[in-house]
């Protein structure tokens, strides 16, 4: 049996044409999902290989719907392979039931954990780079320095909580003491 397995990262995404690829291919069954390929939680991969039996074939569009490293992709192919179930790509056309097609997921696998990483590198060396210029990355404070001390000045009244001082900034109490921390540096 040919059973296919689609998955989007976001409700935004749409599985629309992995789906028509799947069917095209002949595929009988489809098990689908919206969830990040990185997450570990992904419960219709895992429906979908409690289902498998010897001699199916699982088949994608593109090899990086099935998971997002390389070591996640071979131990899947290892555990398809060990449960004697066979593996088709579409877009990268590999069928792992030839050497060739076993060669191919490997050098191809190989190539795109290379591209992540290089996009993770030169991800890290432009935040290094702004950072050097000053500029500090995340969210921005939800106080100012102006807050803060007005914050501190209302705390000298003995019969002033932190927690009416929060809510006076409209901040939470975390927030408020992580803020009034970073001045006692």
């Amino acid at each position: 049996m040919k059973i296919g397995y689609a998955r989007v990262s976001t409700d935004e995404q749409s599985e629309n044409a992995q789906l028509d690829a799947l069917e095209a291919e002949g595929c009988e069954r489809i098990f689908q999902e919206k969830c990040s390929g990185r997450s570990k939680q992904r419960p219709e991969l895992d429906r979908m290989i409690d289902t498998l039996r010897v001699g199916d074939v699982v088949v994608v569009q593109r090899l990086d719907r099935l998971g997002r490293s390389l070591k996640d992709l071979i131990e899947l192919l290892d555990g398809f392979k060990s449960q004697q179930v066979q593996f088709i790509s579409l877009n990268e056309s590999i069928d792992t039931t030839t050497a060739v097609g076993e060669l191919a997921f490997h050098m191809i696998g190989s190539i795109a954990q290379f591209e992540r990483r290089l996009i993770s590198e030169r991800t890290k060396a432009g935040l290094e780079a702004a950072r050097a210029r000053g500029r500090k990355g995340g969210r921005k404070a939800k106080l100012s320095e102006s807050d803060i001390k007005k914050a501190n000045a209302m705390l000298l009244d003995p019969n002033m909580t932190k927690a009416e001082v929060a809510r006076h900034f409209n901040v939470s109490r975390p927030t408020l003491n992580k803020a009034l921390a970073g001045t006692n540096k």
